[in-house]
């Protein structure tokens, strides 16, 4: 099944949809969502996107991310997205949204408008293995050290958010 994504300017109001590979590949703006799960220490789950993804594979991000599919409300779309491929539920809230542009391969452009979501849990994942190879959570201030430290090992989204995160992060969760 070819997917389609939801194409917006720049207030992300809505002006089309395109594939999914297409948009990436014009480097076309459009809407997506990332999730942020913490536990109750307030350590942040990530998990290390599987080598087969068509971008990006193996490298760590935030809990999991995607795009709303046409017609679909952006924060249901998190919460399907996370139980797909995180094989988990949590209650999420809106903690804030950006817009990046970044080339995460060859050929292929990442430019979103993408709403990002906060939650806490304590579940242990039960990953989509064709998604995820790997899962840990960390403390923000390792995170940080690692993003500095090992830039390579880590999504361009993510690098590009976690300032926001962490600043974010305590006014939305209260931890």
């Amino acid at each position: 099944m070819k997917e389609s994504v939801i194409l917006v300017d720049e207030n992300d109001s809505e002006i089309g949809t395109m594939l999914k590979m297409e948009a990436h590949v014009l480097g076309r703006l459009h809407r997506a969502f990332s999730v942020f799960i913490f536990n109750t220490k307030g350590e942040l789950l990530l998990q290390q996107r599987a080598t087969e993804k068509y971008h990006s594979g193996g490298k760590w991000t935030n809990t999991c991310c995607s795009h709303p599919r046409p017609g679909e409300d952006t924060a249901l779309a998190a919460h399907r997205r996370l139980t797909e491929e995180m094989g988990m539920e949590s209650n999420l809230y809106y903690a804030f949204n950006f817009t990046y542009q970044a080339l995460v391969m060859d050929g292929i452009y990442e430019y979103e408008y993408d709403h990002v979501f906060f939650g806490i849990s304590d579940l242990i994942p039960v990953p989509d293995t064709a998604e995820v190879s790997s899962f840990i959570y960390l403390d923000l201030k390792t995170l940080e050290i690692e993003l500095n430290t090992n830039p390579e090992n880590y999504s361009e989204w993510l690098k590009i958010c976690f300032p926001m995160v962490k600043e974010c992060y305590k006014n939305v969760l209260g931890l």
